[in-house]
């Protein structure tokens, strides 16, 4: 069914880095990217980071392993602690102009003052906390990116999900990269191209399926998200939470 699958291999580490069974199929790149020289301010980091490149159609996506296990299980125990969901009114979204809960939590935190719509909802970010910052740092020593907003959301288990979405909201800078952190379950991330989702589609293209592994991080480059809608579907065999972080760079425009 799918065009490209990032699974967790025998033949790798327990972070569920891409394996050797998985660099032979096309349009799929190996590659190392050298991270900053500088050291992280709470631990150290390697000198490199492992990345697997995907690639279809107008999709370019970048994934790695940012945390080794035992980093990985200390900040999940912090975001099980300190992260203050929202709730109310800010636990809804409107879909098809009807409101629901959401199929899971979610909260953001970021700079003092910005502003992100979504779903028919406006967040205003809490400020950063010492694992955020921690997370925040590791991110751009390992891309070269900095970002100040990061999306939220805790699935408590394979019944948790989010429906097929793009994250093409008018506050983010254009063409600016999304950096999506996972900790906890692995769990299924699915890519669907615009022109494929419909009964009938106009296009018949694969879609694309990558395995978020604890203390992975997927880079989402421009312009996946302008052809490409993602989503993480239920997997009732999933019986563990996950937390995502959805980092993000919030243009100055939405200050309020």
């Amino acid at each position: 069914m799918d065009a490209y699958v990032v699974r967790k291999s025998a033949a790798t580490s327990k972070r569920g880095r891409v394996g050797s069974n998985d660099l032979n199929k096309p349009n799929e790149e190996p590659l190392t990217k050298k991270a900053n020289t500088h050291k992280d301010t709470v631990c150290l980091i390697p000198d490199h980071f492992i990345w697997k490149k995907l690639q279809a159609e107008n999709l370019d996506c970048d994934y790695t392993s940012l945390f080794s296990k035992n980093e990985a299980d200390d900040i999940f125990q912090k975001l099980e602690k300190d992260i203050v969901y929202f709730s109310g009114n800010l636990s809804r979204v409107m879909v098809f102009g009807k409101w629901h809960n959401v199929p899971r939590k979610q909260v953001t935190y970021g700079d003092e003052g910005l502003n992100y719509t979504f779903s028919g909802i406006t967040l205003s970010p809490k400020p950063w906390i010492p694992v955020l910052a921690h997370i925040r740092v590791r991110l751009q020593l390992a891309t070269g990116h900095s970002f100040n907003f990061v999306l939220i959301n805790r699935y408590k288990d394979g019944n948790d999900h989010i429906g097929e979405h793009r994250d093409d909201e008018k506050e983010l800078v254009p063409q600016s990269p999304i950096a999506s952190v996972s900790f906890g379950a692995y769990r299924d991330f699915i890519f669907r191209h615009k022109d494929a989702r419909c009964k009938n589609p106009v296009r018949h293209i694969q879609p694309v399926k990558v395995e978020l592994a604890h203390g992975s991080l997927l880079m989402m480059n421009y312009p996946t998200n302008v052809y490409w809608y993602h989503s993480l579907p239920v997997r009732k065999k999933v019986l563990s939470p996950r937390v995502n972080l959805t980092f993000r760079n919030i243009c100055l425009g939405s200050l309020k």
